[in-house]
C-alpha cells in the first residue's frame, strides 16, 4: 500500500513521480506485486500521476471507506506513506512502515510498528511544521530519492522463490 496523501499540506507530500518510480522498482522485482494506492477524494489527482508512472498501480484514492481503507492496510505486506493519518493506521496495525517525514518531525510521531523506518533528511530548513514550504524549494520532500526509499522497503516484502 502506498498512502502519497497528507491532509495537512502540500509540503507533507513525497513528489507522485517518485511514488511512481518507486512503485516500478518494486514491480522489477516482483512482477505479481500489487500495489494499492489509497488516500482521500483530494489525493485523486495523485493518484492519477502515479498511475500515469506505474500503469499496473490500482488507484483506490477517494473510492472507500476509512473502514475499507483500514482493512486493505491490515493486509499490506509492507506501507510507504507521508507523515499522515493512514500512516498511523497501519503503525497501529503493526505493519512494515515505511514513514516519509519532511516538514515534521519523525521524533514526535514515529510509526510505532515492530519493522519499520522513518526516512528524515533533517536539513537545517527542517522540521518547518508548515503547510507549504516557506522556501519554495520542498528540499526535505525532493531529496528524499526514490532509491533511498527503495533500499528502506525492499527487506519489509516477502522474499522471492
Amino acid at each position: 500500500v502506498f498512502a502519497p496523501g497528507a491532509e495537512f499540506g502540500s509540503a507533507k507530500r513525497w513528489p507522485a513521480a517518485y511514488f511512481g518510480q518507486l512503485a516500478l522498482s518494486v514491480r522489477q522485482l516482483m512482477e505479481q506485486a500489487q500495489i494499492v494506492l489509497l488516500g482521500s477524494v483530494k489525493d485523486q489527482p495523485v493518484a492519477a500521476e502515479i498511475v500515469k508512472w506505474a500503469p499496473a498501480a490500482i488507484s483506490l484514492a477517494g473510492s472507500t471507506s476509512l473502514a475499507d481503507a483500514i482493512a486493505l492496510i491490515a493486509q499490506a505486506d509492507a506501507v510507504v506513506s507521508n507523515d499522515s493519518g493512514l500512516l498511523h493506521i497501519a503503525s497501529a496495525l503493526n505493519r512494515p512502515v515505511v514513514a516519509l517525514y519532511g516538514p515534521t518531525d519523525p521524533g514526535h510521531a514515529p510509526p510505532f510498528s515492530d519493522i519499520a523506518t522513518s526516512i528524515y533528511l533533517n536539513l537545517s530548513c527542517a522540521p518547518c511544521r508548515q503547510r507549504e514550504c516557506p522556501l519554495k524549494h520542498h528540499k526535505c520532500m525532493r531529496d528524499m530519492l526514490p532509491e533511498q526509499v527503495w533500499q528502506a522497503l525492499r527487506p519489509m516484502l516477502p522474499k522471492i522463490s
